[in-house]
């Protein structure tokens, strides 16, 4: 029988036909638009000699950063054609899962910059966090390595321009005084006393010491000379030409900037609250909360946040006071914590070098354990430091400085000693976890050594994931069989807790009219931390606002991220599939991140049928 085919089959036919004849999007190569980032970031990384150092690089080797507002606007014009051209080059819809990324990366930087020139005049220039009056003297002396004579001479021509960098940024604190911004009184007189010990001792004054750069100088040229590398009468002149560098190019720069701090003291506030005390202080603030939470978060959100978190970690204190057999209330075993002779090294060089040395046993014991928990492992050594003299704060946080992507200077993990009742053991643990391995070391390693991303995404970084990462840390070491005493386990805790109380007291100066004393009174009625270490804290969140409160919600995520992922696979769940899926692109934005888990999720989904 024949059949006849209606109006209605033919036009579905038709319209099936026609679908499936249209040509499929384009899709652009990765190595296409990869080799676009890399082209773009290569112009951009020869505006900064100083980044092209902490590479590893010797592009521009005698040269320092212009630190000038106008390079500042310079930068930011290119960024903004460089993103016009990204958008008008490459259709978004055209993209591998892996390059969108790179594109979102690419633009979020750009926007994130350019809130901060929108706000440059509201960041206090010279603070005593990572100021770059203290920041160039240690890039000098452990960044600028001395190979060949060359190296040398371009150490030296260093020397001077760090005396115009530092001059240039001393105008902008000017213009930012002019604005009617300035820093608590305590910040400068922090910096007078990191610069006068910068040009203090050889050869700068008879003192009988030696200033830290000379030291470091004199040293590199010794080296030199021992290599073979140059002659005496070479190693002599490098010492005479190194000399004059430091007292006419580096000394008057740096005392200009102590003589302008000092007839500053008078104006500056002796109890100050946070930036929310300065006009647009308020849009200041939700910027930066912006820009290191990676979140739309509101002020009163993280502060609620963090007073939840607060109480949630008490209960995990008390069991473990509990457990230890202590008699009394939380408030007591603070106390009893930060008192008792056991929970402190002696206040003298065996006592610190005790505390360095068991550090790097902690960090030598988890270093064997990482294969079980990781896929992928991170090639560049770690080692455990002192900070330098000149920079040194007792009680001040320690903190991680990277090596370079090819090895050949490790990463460091650095330690304020001078005040050795500020350091308790029992917090010892945690922190070389968080610094080193799987901390930040681990993190900041592997996106060095990634080679399927363009090279910027190796060396971003975004303040929630990183420090979220080496929070989140802190506790995966418990799972790896870490913190076996329990005093030191409550020391992780101590750590934890410290970040969640950061939540409200960075939120409480900036946007709550805060004093330092009360930050301090919170802080102190909240955790066991060593009253030195508490108000190197506050001081700290008082100069640079919002950066304190990435810590705890980046692991907040990470912990949320990884709850989903064991929800939704179930038997599939797999540790070291989700640790090298949130280390594995590099540092993200804590939305990116999370859209990265999840099509993580779905990939294991999709290959094992569900």
């Amino acid at each position: 029988m024949k059949q006849f085919l209606s109006p209605l089959f033919l036009l579905l036919s038709l319209s099936v036909f026609l679908s499936c004849s249209e040509p499929e999007p384009k899709s652009i190569p990765d190595t296409e638009i990869n080799a676009w980032f890399d082209s773009e970031y290569e112009e951009l990384l020869q505006m900064s000699p100083l980044q092209m150092t902490t590479q590893g690089r010797k592009d521009r080797y005698g040269e320092i950063d212009d630190m000038s507002e106008a390079a500042e606007d310079k930068r930011l014009a290119w960024m903004e054609a460089s993103v016009k051209e990204m958008n008008e080059k490459f259709p978004y819809d055209q993209l591998s899962p892996d390059s969108k990324v790179s594109y979102d990366l690419w633009e979020y930087q750009f926007e994130m910059e350019k809130g901060d020139v929108q706000f440059r005049r509201m960041n206090y220039v010279f603070n005593q966090m990572g100021g770059v009056h203290t920041m160039l003297p240690n890039m000098l002396i452990n960044f600028h390595k001395v190979d060949e004579a060359a190296d040398m001479e371009a150490l030296i021509s260093r020397y001077k321009a760090t005396g115009r960098a530092i001059s240039q940024l001393l105008e902008k604190a000017k213009l930012q005084t002019e604005s009617g911004i300035r820093p608590p009184k305590f910040a400068y007189e922090y910096v007078i006393q990191q610069s006068t010990a910068l040009i203090s001792g050889e050869p700068f004054t008879t003192d009988k010491n030696s200033a830290p750069l000379w030291t470091d100088a004199l040293g590199k040229i010794e080296k030199l000379e021992k290599d073979g590398k140059i002659t005496a009468e070479q190693a002599e002149k490098f010492r005479t030409d190194a000399k004059d560098a430091l007292i006419n190019g580096f000394k008057p720069a740096y005392e200009e900037l102590i003589a302008w701090l000092d007839s500053e003291l008078p104006n500056l506030e002796e109890k100050p609250t946070g930036v929310s005390r300065h006009e647009n202080g308020a849009a200041l603030y939700a910027h930066r909360l912006k820009s290191s939470t990676t979140t739309s978060l509101s002020a009163d959100e993280i502060h609620q946040i963090g007073l939840d978190e607060v109480k949630r970690i008490q209960q995990e204190m008390l069991a473990i006071k509990d457990q230890v057999g202590f008699e009394g209330d939380l408030p007591a075993f603070f106390k009893f914590i930060n008192s008792d002779p056991q929970f402190f090294y002696p206040n003298t060089d065996e006592g610190r070098q005790a505390y360095l040395d068991e550090s790097t046993a902690f960090l030598d014991s988890i270093k064997v354990k990482l294969p079980e928990y990781f896929g992928i492992l991170p090639k560049a050594d770690l080692v455990v430091k002192r900070v330098e003299a000149f920079r040194e704060q007792p009680g001040a946080p320690q903190h991680y400085n990277q090596g370079t992507p090819d090895g050949s200077r490790p990463g460091t993990y650095y330690v304020h000693l001078s005040d050795m009742t500020a350091m308790p053991k029992s917090t010892m643990e945690g922190v070389a976890y968080h610094e080193g391995n799987p901390g930040h070391h681990m993190q900041v390693s592997i996106a060095q050594e990634l080679e399927t991303v363009p090279k910027f995404r190796t060396q971003i970084g975004f303040n929630a994931y990183q420090e979220g990462w080496a929070l989140y840390s802190e506790i995966l070491a418990k799972e790896m069989g870490g913190y076996k005493n329990p005093y030191y386990d409550f020391g992780r805790l101590v750590n934890e807790i410290w970040r969640a109380i950061r939540l409200v007291v960075d939120t409480g100066i900036h946007s709550k009219g805060w004093t330092e004393a009360d930050a301090i009174a919170y802080f102190s009625e909240n955790s066991s931390i060593a009253p030195g270490a508490i108000q190197a804290e506050v001081r700290r969140y008082m100069v640079i606002p919002g950066q304190a409160t990435g810590y705890k919600i980046g692991m907040l995520k990470i912990q949320e991220l990884r709850k989903l992922a064991e929800t939704e696979l179930g038997d599939q769940f797999d540790l070291k599939g989700f640790h090298d899926t949130v280390l594995g692109s590099g540092a993200l934005p804590l939305e990116i991140l999370e859209k990265e888990v999840k099509r993580w999720i779905e990939e294991v989904k999709g290959a094992s049928g569900q």
